[in-house]
């Protein structure tokens, strides 16, 4: 749970960094960077679910990253104080796909073991 909670704030402080450099990427404070993080996972999840991993914004590649931009821009019809034109969403996905690259995420780790476990037991 503490896990979850860390990740969800290290994902404020990422979209409040968007915001200070990012044109077209405006987030009013700390708590509704918190909420559209909790929001925009919560949407990647959903296309995720929809969709499959092909297309998840967690996805590698140019599909992932264009899904990522469009969950961006969906969040603000959701977050209150959130405001995104379709370059700022597209800057966004961009610096988010930079950070995690450097800073991966638990989740992705998470899913390379399970990965790794389940073509090992075969």
């Amino acid at each position: 749970m503490l896990g979850i909670i860390v990740r969800f704030i290290v994902s404020a402080l990422v979209l409040l960094f968007i915001g200070m450099i990012a044109p077209g990427f405006y987030i009013a404070g700390f708590w509704t960077a918190l909420i559209a993080a909790i929001v925009i996972a919560g949407l990647g999840w959903v296309f995720e679910l929809l969709f499959g991993t092909q297309i998840s914004p967690y996805g590698r590649g140019v599909i992932g990253f264009l899904t990522g931009a469009l969950v961006i821009y969906l969040a603000q019809a959701v977050v209150p104080g959130m405001r995104v034109t379709v370059l700022g969403a597209v800057l966004a996905s961009l610096i988010i796909g930079i950070i995690d690259l450097f800073v991966p995420t638990a989740m992705r780790g998470n899913e390379q073991a399970h990965g790794s476990r389940h073509r090992a037991a075969r």
